[in-house]
């Protein structure tokens, strides 16, 4: 048995997880397209509540007796092999499908599939190209990891060929996809736990730009050695951005302003385009932005509706996103979660006017903290003090592979101001201990320290 996206509307589809961030967005395209979807997840949350008005049958509790008159049940790689609704329509003969095989069947009912792939940044570029494709009136369908409020959450749903998604190499997930347009925003070390090397993962993403057809377009950031031999490997048509005259479309004549906001000239083949001044501080932003204009130009979407798009983004939440003001202290989360994500966030904090810099960083599970932590413990230098938390294990276990008291131990040792916490109270008084007036205060990690600026914002 297989699924068919235009043919089979008379199904009903079944979502273990279907709270989650991309599940939720699937779940809401098929409910638009007039299928019949249920679902479960651990709690409630106004993601769920969203789908429920919608018409999803929502169970609260993964159970056997949730899996009621299913033709295809749907999951994520994070779901355990002994889950018991797995384990129910395994013993039913239900079809299975895991949300990337899914999501891909799904892209082949639309004909310019944007896949939006990289180890860092894929949020935020989806969330630009949103805006603009938006202010070009596409009416795209988009899929996007994080809350955009110019579409009302993660996901929108629209009437015409273009869809926008987030393509996530974790597990080779993105390798069931069928994009027209694939970016590649960079390659770095991650996801070790499923890859044995950096060389590894650099091969997935080739294989990645492979599944475009001749037709289509690769778009890549030149800068980056790995991404160049992608592009240069490549059977259909690129285009390369960057900051050197390598790059097909470049940025040229930067300047930022004191919130650390760029307004930049574009350039294409060393030809003026137009000028640009974004609302998301920093330079990797910069880099974003000129991803989500190669695809703007492959579309012959209008300058000034590139220009009104990018003008009015302010990215995702947990983008570096302003969470309040308290007693003069400016509080703002990040989701970054890998030392090359840290160090970008911080290297934006740097050109934003404040005193002194505070960092609440939860480092995300075990497996992550211990193959990259030689590097966890080279990227806090632009901090004025380190406040590390326990690793957040999210879909592990603790096996004592490391711990957080190892890691403040080898940064301590490498001369950056830093202090072990335990628990959300405990950073909370810590940092309220510290705080003076025109301080910085970064919450930091893809687990819940977001918590701790919250409560101090209450406090």
């Amino acid at each position: 048995m297989s699924f068919n996206f235009i043919k089979d509307k008379d199904k009903k589809i079944h979502f273990i997880g279907i709270g989650g961030i991309s599940m939720s967005g699937l779940a809401a395209v098929l409910l638009n397209s007039g299928f019949k979807v249920s679902g479960s997840d651990f709690k409630d949350s106004p993601i769920i509540d969203k789908l429920r008005i919608s018409g999803a049958e929502i169970y609260i509790g993964h159970k056997r007796e949730n899996i009621k008159d299913v033709d295809l049940v749907v999951y994520t790689a994070a779901i355990p092999s002994d889950n018991p609704e797995l384990l129910e329509a395994e013993e039913k003969n239900i079809l299975l499908m895991d949300r990337a095989e899914f999501l891909g069947q799904i892209m082949k009912g639309h004909k310019y599939n944007v896949a939006i792939s990289g180890t860092h940044g894929k949020t935020t570029c989806t969330s630009m190209l949103s805006h603009i494709t938006l202010a070009g009136d596409l009416d795209p369908t988009i899929l996007v990891g994080g809350e955009l409020d110019a579409i009302g959450g993660n996901f929108r749903i629209g009437n015409s060929e273009y869809f926008l998604t987030e393509a996530c190499e974790y597990k080779r997930s993105f390798l069931k996809f069928f994009p027209y347009v694939g970016i590649i925003l960079n390659i770095d070390a991650d996801h070790l736990d499923c890859y044995k090397d950096i060389d590894e993962i650099a091969d997935t993403f080739l294989q990645f730009s492979k599944l475009i057809p001749d037709d289509g377009y690769l778009v890549g950031y030149c800068d980056d050695f790995r991404v160049k031999e992608v592009l240069l490997k490549a059977t259909c048509n690129t285009l390369s951005y960057g900051f050197t005259d390598n790059a097909n479309v470049t940025a040229k004549n930067i300047v930022f302003n004191k919130n650390g906001c760029a307004t930049f000239d574009v350039y294409k083949d060393n030809k003026y385009l137009f000028n640009l001044t974004l609302d998301v501080p920093g330079k990797h932003n910069i880099l974003n932005a000129l991803a989500s204009i190669c695809v703007s130009l492959i579309f012959n979407i209008s300058y000034d509706s590139i220009i009104e798009g990018l003008s009015k983004c302010k990215g995702a939440h947990k983008r570096f996103e302003y969470k309040g003001e308290l007693n003069g202290v400016t509080v703002i989360d990040d989701y970054a979660h890998h030392p090359t994500e840290i160090k970008a966030t911080l290297s934006t904090a740097k050109q934003i006017h404040h005193n002194r810099t505070f960092c609440i960083f939860q480092p995300h599970t075990y497996t992550r903290t211990k193959a990259l932590f030689d590097e966890f413990t080279e990227c806090f230098y632009d901090t004025d003090e380190l406040i590390l938390m326990d690793v957040y294990a999210a879909r592990e276990k603790n096996n004592s592979l490391v711990s957080s008291d190892e890691l403040g131990d080898a940064i301590r040792d490498k001369g950056v101001n830093c202090t072990n916490v335990h628990s959300h109270d405990e950073a909370l008084n810590y940092v309220k201990s510290k705080l003076a007036s025109g301080d910085l205060l970064l919450t930091v990690g893809a687990g819940d320290v977001v918590i701790v600026g919250e409560n101090y914002l209450k406090s």
